[in-house]
């Protein structure tokens, strides 16, 4: 009998499992790695053999498919014995599994002085360490990974041989002798004498700012105590930063996880998890003015060798590159950032991967940045043929839909510069090389004219000889949402920003009607002014003084000569109807964030005090014609008395319920029993829950993102849907 395998069956251990089942069994015959599936042929009962397999899985291989057919004779296969054959090139697909935190055993090996592995930071198995980093291509062999450089010693190669060792045909295997290794430069370049796990410890507890390189990429990393200088010196003073935790016992000392976090941050994922921070000084420099704090656990082999030779109990950890570029891979690009001092090793890094950052909803997890960890990864797709997307302007991630599964690049970043233009189209190439997706049937882009990936997509396209596919960017964010549902269609809430809107418009508070194969825009928030265009988006005093002035208001902030030029600009001024821009609005005229430094800063900012805050629902939300008359309604912000957290919970939820209704109206029109939600304002776990109970309240279900992220790394999928629906048409 002959079974071909599809699923994560490469690089996690499965050809050994197999021949332990096979030896166990008394079977006869082989197992092969054939492009990205594993062939395996036997003579004995299949059902048998299938049964004590799927029992012996190892942790991080999926079955998705078993194709059975005829295979050799019997005869044939007893004359062999059972044997791992050499891998065939065969057909395609991915079957890599993600990079996985060190398990138990190796990490007892690495603090076991009596082990060969001893503080050895690159210590790993079947089950554990890094894979999507390192491999360059299937079948999953060593010399298609980063370890192609290091032959392996008679040691390793004799546990590589031994059918009862858990690194049994494991390909990056190493040791001391054979491997990789880590070694320390000051910030000229130099190469400095000694351990350098213990040289670079040292120099992190004087109070400098080291980079490490680790298995996707490097981190700027800093002791808490430096947290203030690391602020200064990478001109960062408000924007959060994440801290790597010594263990689950250190994380009570700066969160308050719950359960279902706690799950999380100890996965062999190693997310970056938003959790509730302690309410100290030092939790308030990590995440200035917000309400949770962005942590993580080791999850390399080098990082707890770290901690070991620290005496604090959480280091900052954040991604190292020059600002507007991707992620640092070498030496010589990590030493123009002008850290103190770098801790990196000679292995390489075949796919830069930045830190997976995950918020529990629920019993759900909502993706801020899908990543290491958690790529690469597929969700089901609807529509036959090939399709790539290349998401918006920000926080972006390509898609590539193909056979009916729709599969994401890791998180690519902000596409403003060519550095990570290229990086995308890399990612991207890098799928299609795994999946065999060589003709390309579409190409979606978003709307807007201005974006650099919109470029890329033309580029791709004009080589293709395709016709680029245009898809309005909160079309893309519902449509996403449908994917991750497998649904046709659904009446959504698409809240975030900002959008180009059909109609030439920044878009943002939308109520959608729609499908894959168009949408209805039912529903909105006012329109607001930008003064200035995009000034307006970092000085969102701006914003509050343009609904000031449409109330019939004098507008505050400004001199009198600066409030007559804004009011002759707002009447040329572009205007949004960002439920984003609504949340800084709230939050500058409560004097919670007058400015932008980051991304979402006044909306973060106003999160917490929304948690806080106990909503009035007598005030009521005014709606005409589809449109929530959110500037008109900020007259209750502007003149209310009493607590801010209540005047802006207030606010806040008698807009959403005016969206919700106008949702749900629809929805029961259609027959339909749930609403979705999605874009990055619902991240915010209160604003979500909010519509979640306004759904329930008038029967109905509300759908949130699950695999896919809520933000803009999700418009590549709803581009892809599009864009070859359109294409087949």
């Amino acid at each position: 009998m002959r079974f071909t395998i599809y699923g994560i069956v490469q690089g996690v251990g499965f050809r050994p499992t197999v021949h332990r089942v096979a030896t166990a069994l008394g079977v006869h015959g082989y197992v092969q790695n054939n492009g990205s599936n594993v062939v395996i042929e036997v003579d004995c009962d299949p059902d048998l053999f299938m049964q004590e397999l799927k029992k012996a899985l190892p942790p991080l291989a999926r079955l998705d498919r078993v194709e059975r057919g005829p295979g050799l004779p019997d005869s044939d296969l007893k004359a062999m014995g059972f044997r791992i054959v050499k891998s065939e090139k065969g057909e395609r697909g991915v079957a890599i599994p993600n990079d996985f935190a060190i398990c138990d055993p190796c990490l007892r090996e690495m603090f076991d002085p009596a082990d060969r592995r001893c503080s050895y930071p690159f210590t790993n198995c079947t089950d554990c360490g890094a894979r999507f980093t390192i491999i360059d291509d299937l079948p999953y062999d060593r010399d298609k990974t980063a370890m192609r450089s290091f032959p392996m010693c008679s040691d390793c190669r004799a546990e590589y041989a031994d059918p009862t060792s858990r690194r049994f045909h494991h390909q990056t295997i190493s040791c001391p002798r054979c491997g990789p290794t880590y070694y320390v430069l000051d910030r000229e370049g130099v190469r400095q004498e000694g351990d350098a796990v213990t040289l670079f410890a040292e120099g992190l507890q004087q109070g400098k700012v080291g980079v490490i390189k680790s298995w996707g990429g490097m981190h700027i990393c800093c002791t808490l105590d430096n947290l203030a200088h690391l602020r200064r010196w990478y001109r960062r003073e408000q924007k959060p930063f994440a801290i790597m935790v010594r263990d689950i016992k250190a994380v009570g000392k700066y969160a308050r996880p719950s359960q279902h976090e706690m799950g999380l941050l100890a996965s062999g994922h190693r997310p970056i998890v938003l959790v509730d921070k302690v309410q100290n000084e030092i939790a308030e420099i990590i995440s200035p003015g917000l309400g949770n704090i962005g942590l993580f656990l080791p999850y390399t082999e080098m990082q707890h060798l770290l901690f070991a030779k620290l005496r604090t109990d959480a280091l900052v950890m954040t991604s190292a590159n020059v600002p507007g570029q991707p992620m640092v891979l070498m030496d010589m690009e990590a030493l123009e950032l002008e850290a103190d001092i770098y801790l990196m090793h000679d292995r390489e890094i075949i796919n830069r991967c930045d830190d997976s950052v995950v918020r529990a909803y629920g019993g759900g997890t909502f993706f801020i940045r899908k990543s290491r960890g958690h790529v690469p990864t597929s969700i089901p797709f609807p529509f036959p043929g090939t399709a790539i997307g290349l998401g918006a302007q920000e926080n972006i991630a390509g898609s590539l839909a193909f056979q009916r599964r729709l599969h994401q690049t890791q998180y690519i970043g902000d596409s403003s510069s060519a550095g990570v233009l290229e990086y995308l189209e890399a990612a991207i190439g890098y799928l299609r090389k795994l999946l065999g997706a060589e003709k390309v049937d579409a190409v979606g882009v978003d709307l807007h004219p201005g974006y650099s990936t919109r470029r890329l997509g033309q580029r791709l396209a004009e080589g293709w000889a395709l016709e680029v596919v245009e898809v309005q960017h909160h079309w893309a964010h519902a449509a996403a949402l449908m994917l991750d549902h497998g649904l046709d269609e659904l009446v959504t809430l698409a809240i975030d920003g900002t959008g180009y809107g059909s109609d030439g418009k920044a878009w943002g508070g939308e109520v959608l009607d729609a499908s894959m194969f168009g949408f209805e825009r039912i529903g909105h928030l006012q329109e607001l002014p930008l003064i200035g265009g995009e000034k307006a988006v970092y000085d969102v005093r701006r914003l509050v003084f343009a609904a000031q002035r449409m109330l019939g208001r004098k507008g505050s902030y400004f001199t009198p000569e600066e409030s007559d030029l804004f009011d002759k600009v707002m009447r040329k001024s572009t205007s949004s109807t960002g439920m984003g821009r609504v949340l800084d609005m709230v939050a500058c005229a409560l004097d919670i964030c007058q400015y932008r430094s980051y991304d979402g800063e006044p909306a973060m900012k106003l999160e917490q005090w929304l948690s806080r805050g106990r909503p009035d629902r007598s005030f009521q939300c005014i709606v005409e014609e589809g449109v929530v008359r959110s500037v008109d309604m900020m007259a209750y912000v502007f003149d209310s008395p009493g607590r801010r957290e209540d005047i802006a919970a207030t606010y806040v939820r008698a807009v959403l319920q005016g969206l919700v209704d106008i949702a749900v109206d629809r929805a029961k029109e259609n027959g339909a029993k749930a609403i979705g939600v999605t874009g990055g304002v619902s991240y915010n776990r209160t604003i979500t829950s909010w519509v979640e109970g306004m759904a329930k309240e008038r029967g109905l279900k509300l759908l949130v993102p699950r695999e896919l992220p809520n933000g803009d790394g999700c418009i590549s999928a709803g581009q892809c849907a599009i864009a070859l629906r359109k294409s087949s048409l």
